[in-house]
């Protein structure tokens, strides 16, 4: 069995005047690394004849990526019932009760709303399998393995191979999804058979769309009154503009007095309690 993840997701959402996120489903659907991740899947069923299944965790309106993904050629599908906006570690969960019994499971490198590209790494926790992240080609062998490279930071590449357990994702650059027959698309609107599963677990409520969407905002920070006998004064004790500039000192501490001095330094900012 080969699973493969994907996300369900507006690209091009709008912003009220409260903040809130409104999506579409009729603009809604795949990020091209996700596309990719289906199609090296079904490369994967064509050389080495496993089924294919696709899961997703998102409303009922995901349902449409599912159909899009039997049409061109996934066996099976999945949705795990839940909210748009649910935590990585929560979603790496659910899928991870679906597919454990997958030797490989291709996911896409980052979604288009958030694009943190932290489910993949939760799920081969969860599922304690092996991770090959941030794919930009691949080459498949013999049935269960493959050589890939890796994109590294500052340039690098690493040439990775596997026969395990592995959780994949790569780039949308690495493969095109091929096109659905026209039949598979029509049948796939009306007969395709998607089962809907339940979360095992609740959303915790702090990880709720508006606690997500919303920019970030530091603590606040209580400074003293402003001190001076006429308005002058006042200003230059705001800004300090009347002190000299002077350079930072250099500080050398050891890991655990250093650890303390940036939480010390993060809570006088207000960024931490």
């Amino acid at each position: 069995m080969i699973g493969v993840c994907l996300k369900w997701v507006d690209p091009r959402p709008e912003i009220d005047r409260h903040g809130s996120v409104l999506t579409d489903d009729r603009f809604s659907g795949l990020s091209s690394a996700d596309e990719a991740a289906l199609e090296w899947a079904l490369r994967c069923r064509d050389a080495w004849g496993s089924a294919v299944t696709v899961i997703t965790v998102g409303p009922l309106g995901a349902d449409g990526a599912l159909r899009h993904a039997l049409a061109a050629g996934a066996t099976d599908a999945i949705r795990v019932e839940a909210p748009t906006h649910a935590p990585s570690q929560w979603v790496a969960h659910e899928l991870a009760r679906h597919l454990r019994p997958a030797a490989l499971i291709w996911c896409g490198d980052y979604s288009l709303d958030r694009g943190t590209g932290s489910v993949p790494a939760f799920l081969a926790a969860e599922c304690d399998a092996a991770q090959a992240l941030g794919l930009v080609h691949i080459d498949l062998g013999q049935p269960g393995q493959l050589t890939a490279l890796r994109r590294l930071d500052g340039g690098r590449r690493e040439r990775i191979s596997t026969n395990a357990t592995t959780v994949l994702s790569v780039e949308g650059s690495t493969a095109r999804l091929r096109r659905a027959p026209l039949r598979a698309l029509l049948a796939g609107g009306s007969s395709a058979t998607i089962t809907t599963a339940h979360a095992e677990q609740r959303v915790e409520s702090s990880h709720t769309e508006s606690a997500q969407t919303r920019p970030f905002r530091p603590r606040s920070r209580i400074l003293p009154a402003p001190v001076g006998d006429n308005a002058l004064q006042r200003v230059r004790s705001l800004t300090d503009s009347a002190s000299p500039v002077t350079s930072a000192d250099a500080i050398v501490l050891d890991p655990p007095a250093a650890a303390q001095r940036i939480i010390q330094t993060l809570r006088e900012w207000g960024y931490a309690e």
